[in-house]
């Protein structure tokens, strides 16, 4: 006869925290995860990734808190890599869990009603995955401040301030549902440039002609490989080895170099590095997709279609006579009325015989 009883559900989610971050590193990260269970969704954005356990606690007889333990110990061991964790019996949870562990650390939620309850309440609203900066603000307003809060809420109150959709979802996660599952795939591709200086440079021209150098060079090779990206992230490292990374959607994805350039540059800007001692930077074009499937929205500016026809001929221009023969300046184009060169960019120059 059939059992009815489900099996308590265990979702992990983890975060890596590696001295430099690769392509290359991180799958040999996630092979390590998939060792411990198949059930893997990579986030390589964040470097991170979710993990259903649900199956491998009986496969290798042991409760959550054991098995976040071991794979804990084989990241380190195998890589040299420290990892926070969260666990829970949802993706909402292991997220709010993970979010508020260390490195080197693991918070596990048992799927037992008053220890969820206990985990969520006191948590600030702002924690509650869907809960932004904004809504949080809003929320305030009606002395909603804590998740507890918003799972005493009547939901026809919730719904008048966050309205139908939003409302519904805030409730059932302050309440501990969330039937999402996880996902299993590989990592989406990426394609990554890197720059490391001569030495630990403190000047904020310098830090901003290495990207354009790196927004020009992955967007070549994503025209060339038929990709387009969906987002890009930015790492710095800095003299003393430590990293900061920051990542951004695209507004379209493209292989675009002036639309990459935009949000490179916004990217930069906002790490705020004036003095830092910057060893390298490294910019990943993340999500890639087919560049058949790309959507550009047209617009009745003449300058863009100016400038993807001049793109076209630097590509030509740099599989004819080397990478770099263009120099880095189309990778910033500045609309200036009267230039004979849109957004002035500029045509490739040639080497003389």
């Amino acid at each position: 006869m059939k059992s009815n009883i489900s099996k308590p559900r265990a979702i992990l989610r983890i975060h890596f925290h590696p001295v430099e971050r690769t392509e290359e590193l991180y799958g040999h990260l996630l092979a390590v995860v998939d060792g411990i269970s198949s059930r893997v969704e990579p986030l390589p954005a964040d470097w991170s990734a979710y993990v259903d356990l649900t199956g491998a606690l009986t496969y290798w007889g042991r409760d959550a808190e054991g098995l976040v333990a071991v794979l804990r110990l084989r990241l380190l061991a195998l890589h040299g890599v420290q990892c926070s964790a969260g666990a829970g019996p949802t993706r909402s949870i292991a997220a709010m869990a993970a979010d508020a562990t260390p490195p080197g650390a693991a918070t596990v939620v048992r799927d037992d009603p008053y220890e969820i309850a206990t985990f969520l309440r006191t948590k600030a609203v702002s924690a509650l995955p869907g809960i932004g900066p904004k809504t949080a603000r809003t929320l305030a307003r009606y002395g909603i401040t804590s998740v507890g809060d918003i799972a005493d809420a009547q939901l026809p109150t919730l719904q008048r301030i966050l309205g139908t959709t939003a409302a519904r979802l805030a409730h059932d996660r302050a309440l501990g549902i969330d039937d999402r599952p996880v996902v299993p795939g590989a990592a989406p591709r990426t394609m990554s440039a890197s720059r490391r200086f001569d030495r630990d440079e403190l000047d904020a021209d310098q830090h901003h002609r290495a990207v354009l150098g790196l927004v020009q060079d992955l967007g070549g090779r994503l025209r060339t490989s038929g990709e387009i990206a969906q987002a890009l992230t930015l790492t710095v490292t800095y003299a003393d080895r430590t990293q900061t990374t920051r990542s951004r959607s695209l507004t379209e994805p493209t292989a675009h170099t002036p639309a990459l350039a935009t949000t490179a540059r916004a990217l930069l800007t906002g790490l705020g590095l004036q003095r830092a001692r910057v060893r390298t930077l490294a910019l990943r074009a993340e999500r890639l997709l087919p560049a058949a499937d790309t959507v550009h929205q047209l617009t009745f500016d003449p300058s863009d279609d100016k400038l993807r026809r001049l793109e076209t001929a630097l590509d030509r221009a740099a599989a004819r006579y080397g990478p770099g023969i263009t120099g880095a300046a189309s990778a910033y184009p500045r609309a200036r009325q009267g230039d004979r060169y849109a957004g002035g960019l500029r045509p490739p120059r040639t080497r003389s015989a």
